[in-house]
């Protein structure tokens, strides 16, 4: 098969289309012909060198895909050859073929074209741990995302007000701001020229956001917790702002506060905690909003995959909202 390959660790040019060896599913695996992947941003941290896959993953990029199943492995039970997929990846979804254990497969809803459904494992699985299975997010609560314009950020704005959240975002652009309106959000603060705890007092009479989803980490950690509400819960999924800050505890005992950190790609298969829990919850849980079109997959391009270098650049550049989705084969 061929698969996007990194020559050396650098720049989005390091990235070739390449013959590789062909991957074969293991007892409870299926291997996928692959239609579709995503860019996330851990890909672009991959590519440089930043970081590597867990022990045991594919060292090719790609947390994510969708397509068909084209050969079910020993001890797979409920998904046959020709079923229409998306997968939760530890890595190889650049690539015409992956993989990947079985319980990390969701049905692709009818309606919804693999190209589309390749945007979602990733940013789903993520949003609907640390929102609901995480922090329990629920109707009234207000909800800050920070980066609204990107591919959870446009995901978590949707699955908050399918909840019944009041959502305020953060974006650097009044475009991005206005598509974050468009799919619901209720606080619109760009954080160029405003400061998002002054803004999210005003907004909630003095009060704060209840959950505050953060990609930036360091940078953003004593604000965030000045713009928690009592009772509050950081969860930190990200360190676009760095990975080391100092945190008040004065502050955090008196709003009786709680400050959480989780990963996805680095959970074990199965048991507590697992991408296999994540996937049946997401499944049970929030793929009946996909398949009714209350959530919905926000693209902003699809590239072929000889155009990964392009699509990296592309979800670096701050016009971008959402996913950019790399095509391998037609559905």
């Amino acid at each position: 098969m061929y698969a996007i390959t990194i020559s050396e660790p650098g720049g989005p040019e390091v990235m070739t289309w390449s013959e590789v060896p062909d991957p074969t599913p293991g007892p409870g695996e299926v291997l996928i012909d692959v239609a579709a992947t995503a860019v996330n941003r851990a890909d672009l941290l991959q590519r440089r060198g930043m970081y590597p896959p867990p022990p045991g993953a594919s060292d090719i990029l790609g947390l994510e895909c969708s397509g068909v199943i084209a050969e079910v492995g020993p001890d797979v039970h409920g998904w046959k050859v020709g079923d229409r997929v998306a997968a939760l990846l530890a890595g190889g979804g650049y690539a015409e073929k992956v993989a990947v254990p079985a319980t990390q497969l969701l049905p692709v809803p009818e309606g919804l074209d693999l190209r589309a459904a390749a945007s979602l494992p990733e940013v789903a699985c993520t949003v609907w741990s640390n929102l609901v299975m995480e922090c329990g997010l629920h109707a009234g609560q207000v909800l800050l995302v920070h980066g609204g314009g990107g591919g959870i950020g446009t995901h978590a704005i949707q699955v908050g007000k399918a909840l019944g959240a009041r959502v305020a975002v953060t974006a650097g652009s009044a475009d991005k701001l206005e598509r974050c309106a468009e799919l619901g959000a209720d606080i619109l603060i760009n954080y160029r020229d405003a400061d998002f705890v002054q803004v999210l007092r005003e907004d909630t009479g003095g009060r704060g956001a209840d959950l505050i989803l953060d990609n930036m980490g360091a940078s953003y950690l004593g604000r965030n917790l000045d713009a928690l509400a009592p009772d509050g819960q950081l969860v930190i999924i990200g360190m676009q702002g760095g990975r080391k800050g100092e945190l008040d505890i004065g502050k955090l005992l008196a709003k009786r506060a709680r400050v959480l950190a989780t990963g996805l790609r680095g959970r074990p298969e199965t048991g507590p905690s697992s991408k296999a829990a994540v996937i049946a919850a997401v499944r049970d849980k929030l793929w009946p909003l996909v398949g009714e079109g209350i959530v919905a997959p926000v693209v902003h391009a699809e590239l072929p995959i000889t155009e990964a270098p392009t699509a990296h650049e592309m979800l670096d550049s701050p016009d971008t909202v959402g996913k950019v989705v790399l095509s391998v084969r037609e559905d």
